[in-house]
């Protein structure tokens, strides 16, 4: 089966290694600058503990040297996806699946979903410029469970977490679904074949929307913003509106935010993706976790003003510190 990685920083790399080292796979990647170099060079790395995990890659910076692919794994920032996504039509023949591994709500969310009319979420797609250049057909759901990062180019090292859910986007369960399961599961993940793979993607999104904005505003730890009594009220208004967003587009949340919290609090002192982005640099993924919430609100009328406020203030600490855009 040959496989293309997308983006092979921390999730793209750790799906890449370990597909490549299972053996099911010619497993190629998409990438550039110095972790295109460093994987030229030295192939698939995965710390994982002690152990260095390693497999053969053909890494390229452009799509029509790789070819059409059985399985395109999309893992890059969202920022990123607009304007790369029709550079990778050489990739996609007409049985290839893609399955994006990426944070937040995905281009593809609103598909079929009476209340949101078929019309495509500005905040994550504008323009409907990545569907136009991925057929919704082809598309297959991930919802990701791993905390990875990147020491230095091409080389991940894993900390906790080798979950994968996978699941049509429409609902239901397929063969051809399940055989990118079967893939993942040979490759050592903890993989689930959904039913619903958008509730699982909102579900996600719910616990995290609050968490990964607020720590890059204050630079805190999970347990940190948990503690804190004024800013745990506010992460459970705000996670109330999207509950009620969830009810009006088919994924209604049956836990409460006070269940949520108890479960990430388990995490200790965790950095957020967002906060990490923020310390390195690098653009926040603000759109897809706060910025789709904020539109989802508008568009089946339920009014966000926390989620609004959470939002405004992390697109204008972005904005002041050059990793968002004016």
């Amino acid at each position: 089966m040959k496989v293309c990685i997308v983006g092979a920083g921390a999730i793209g790399g750790f799906i890449g290694t370990r597909l490549a080292a299972a053996g099911r796979s010619e497993v190629s990647a998409l990438a550039r600058g110095a972790t295109l170099v460093a994987l030229q060079a030295q192939g698939w790395r995965l710390r994982q503990g002690d152990a260095l995990t390693t497999g053969p890659c053909h890494a390229e910076d452009d799509a029509a040297r790789l070819g059409t692919q059985d399985l395109v794994v999309i893992a890059v920032k969202g920022p990123a996806l607009s304007p790369l996504a029709p550079s990778l039509a050489p990739l996609i023949g007409a049985h290839t699946l893609v399955m994006p591994a990426m944070n937040g709500v995905p281009w593809w969310f609103g598909d079929g979903v009476p209340a949101l009319e078929g019309a495509p979420l500005q905040s994550v797609d504008p323009g409907g410029r990545i569907a136009a250049a991925i057929p919704r057909e082809r598309v297959v759901g991930c919802v990701v469970h791993a905390s990875t990062f990147t020491p230095e180019p091409g080389l991940v090292q894993h900390k906790t977490g080798q979950g994968l859910i996978v699941g049509e986007p429409r609902g239901g369960r397929s063969g051809r679904v399940q055989a990118v399961a079967d893939l993942l599961a040979h490759a050592g993940f903890d993989v689930t074949h959904s039913a619903d793979i958008r509730y699982d993607v909102w579900y996600k999104l719910w616990g995290n929307m609050t968490m990964n904005p607020i720590s890059a505003l204050t630079g805190a730890t999970i347990d940190q913003v948990l503690v804190d009594p004024l800013l745990r009220q506010f992460c459970t208004d705000a996670m109330l509106e999207a509950s009620a967003i969830g009810a009006r587009i088919g994924c209604p949340i049956a836990q409460t935010p006070e269940d949520r919290h108890a479960i990430t609090s388990k995490l200790g002192a965790f950095k957020t993706s967002m906060l990490q982005d923020v310390e390195a640099g690098r653009a926040i993924e603000l759109d897809s976790i706060v910025g789709a919430v904020h539109e989802l609100g508008q568009r089946v009328g339920v009014a966000t003003p926390n989620v609004a406020a959470l939002l405004g203030l992390t697109r204008l600490f972005g904005r002041v510190h050059g990793l968002y855009p004016r």
